[in-house]
């Protein structure tokens, strides 16, 4: 990086941010000419189960928000000298669909529901009949139409439903409009229009007119629009949101809010047709771009698109690493009370390594990682039980402990994926990988190759995330040529030099793992009994 470069972009207020709020931290990347990071803050946070729902509030969406702008801020002084006054254009994205609904006054009518709750079965099969379309318990419209089903004295109040990276980009900009793959996680999306399909809408809204309500879907949901196209400027109000101190000008343009799927797309360079990537995090997909609709529905697999409109198979699990992490955590606790400091990065990165010299098949140990409900895996449940299970005959080393807590982080995802390469025969010439789980060379890389049995490649920016995905959805809007595509843009102004690893699927892990899975589809009986013995 060009130290007195990366200076000049930012004291010029040329530099681009990308924030995106995780669900475990939110984190801002700001990103030079180059495209390159230069700077990055973050905020850790989690959500709270309140009353039977997965939720945060609004003020911890706000004081996350500030702070991590305040961190970025701090970086940016440390590392340049310089202090953030402007910038050439910012990008907001979040957790995907979920259920944030506001009256006329723009009050909030009930707490934030995020993705993860698994509360919307009846609406979600219901919708799924009507549309023959499938849609998942997590998507918006679901939200609304259980709360509908449940005669929830709110809806008929309701005047803007939207997603957190929706309401984020309306608080900030004052315009109510959402990035098209943000929006396909809301409500069906037609890829021709890039717009809400009619006939669904015109489904939906016979439903609302026969419910007594006086609002339609054109009336409450966010205006879709593509990458590239003009979302809104920077409001004071919406500078002051973000800097406190006042610092920070308003003016600048804004992309349209993405959510975690579409920046994960861009992060990786996978918006072409016959591309993929998988994004891990606190929950995990996988994304394929489609040349063709699929032949039937499948409840494990939905229908997104890129943040250019494109259709996108989706697979999507709500547990991936949080349990893992938690067993990361109780390593770093026996390493304290033995008086041995350690730090947490590297005591991932030794554990992880130490994982790949276990058995191809985990020795017979076997792990869920479901602390929430898991639908893919047939998991209805609103809260889950980890679990770890064993025989008297199991080889139960460290290595193979640490290895079925990977496995168990890539398990739901081959369930589904199995479905889309075996069923649909759909073909995939690169599948990207990213999130921080494939920092650590040769391990979560080679183990998701296994499982999916295809080629993996994982840039070295993979650990940058979805924060600079959102940074790069930014910079295009502002720097691309006339009617460039983003999928042009991306190859030449971004990869067109970018460093990246790609492994095979080792026949003995693919093996393995094969077992494994076996192993994890008959254990799932357990798995959902142990919810329902531990449930208050």
């Amino acid at each position: 990086m060009d130290r007195q470069a990366a200076k000049q972009w930012i004291d010029g207020g040329r530099a681009v941010l990308g924030i995106e709020l995780g669900s475990t931290r939110i984190k801002a990347v700001l990103i030079g000419e180059d495209n390159a990071p230069i700077a990055q803050g973050s905020h850790e946070w989690e959500n709270r189960l309140d009353h039977g729902i997965w939720t945060y509030t609004l003020d911890d969406v706000w004081t996350g928000l500030a702070d991590c702008y305040r961190d970025l801020a701090a970086n940016v002084e440390a590392q340049y000298g310089s202090r953030l006054t402007k910038l050439g254009a910012v990008g907001i994205s979040a957790m995907m669909h979920g259920y944030l609904v506001f009256d006329a006054q723009d009050r909030l009518l009930v707490p934030f529901r995020t993705w993860r709750n698994t509360i919307t079965g009846e609406a979600a099969d219901r919708l799924t009949e009507l549309f023959r379309y499938h849609i998942p318990q997590r998507w918006s419209i679901a939200h609304l139409y259980q709360a509908m089903l449940g005669g929830e004295e709110h809806v008929k109040d309701v005047a803007f439903l939207t997603t957190l990276a929706g309401y984020v980009h309306w608080q900030l900009t004052g315009e109510k409009v959402l990035g098209v793959g943000d929006a396909s996680g809301m409500f069906p999306i037609d890829s021709a229009t890039a717009d809400y399909h009619q006939r669904m809408v015109e489904q939906f809204d016979a439903l609302a007119a026969a419910g007594g309500y006086a609002w339609r879907l054109g009336d409450i949901l966010p205006k879709s629009l593509r990458s590239g196209e003009p979302a809104g400027v920077l409001t004071e109000a919406g500078a002051r949101r973000l800097d406190p101190t006042g610092t920070l000008e308003a003016g600048c343009p804004l992309c349209p809010p993405e959510g975690d799927a579409g920046t994960g797309m861009a992060a990786t360079n996978s918006v072409a047709r016959r591309t993929g990537n998988v994004s891990a995090g606190t929950s995990i997909f996988s994304m394929v771009v489609l040349e063709k609709p699929l032949r039937a529905v499948y409840p494990e697999l939905d229908l997104v698109t890129t943040p250019s409109g494109d259709e996108v198979a989706m697979v999507h699990c709500n547990n991936c690493t949080s349990d893992l992490n938690a067993w990361v955590g109780i390593f770093e606790e026996f390493c304290s009370l033995m008086g041995m400091k350690t730090d947490r990065g590297r005591l991932y990165g030794a554990l992880y390594r130490h994982a790949m010299t276990g058995d191809a098949d985990c020795g017979g140990v076997l792990s869920y990682n479901f602390v929430s409900g898991e639908p893919v895996a047939g998991i209805m449940d609103q809260a889950g039980a980890p679990m770890l299970v064993r025989t008297a005959e199991s080889c139960f080393t460290l290595a193979n402990l640490m290895r079925a807590h990977l496995y168990s982080a890539f398990g739901t995802l081959k369930l589904g994926n199995d479905i889309l390469m075996k069923k649909e025969q759909v073909q995939v010439d690169r599948l990207m990988g990213h999130g921080g789980i494939f920092k650590t060379k040769g391990v979560a890389q080679n183990i998701l190759a296994a499982a999916m049995q295809a080629p993996v490649t994982v840039m070295e920016t993979a650990g940058e995330g979805g924060a600079w995905g959102i940074a790069l959805l930014a910079s295009y809007l502002v720097t691309r040529r006339g009617d460039e595509t983003l999928e042009k843009w991306l190859d030449e102004a971004v990869f067109s030099g970018a460093q990246g690893n790609t492994v095979m699927p080792d026949p003995a892990d693919a093996a393995g793992f094969d077992v494994f899975a076996g192993r994890y589809r008959s254990g799932l009986a357990a798995e959902q009994a142990a919810i329902a013995a531990l449930r208050d």
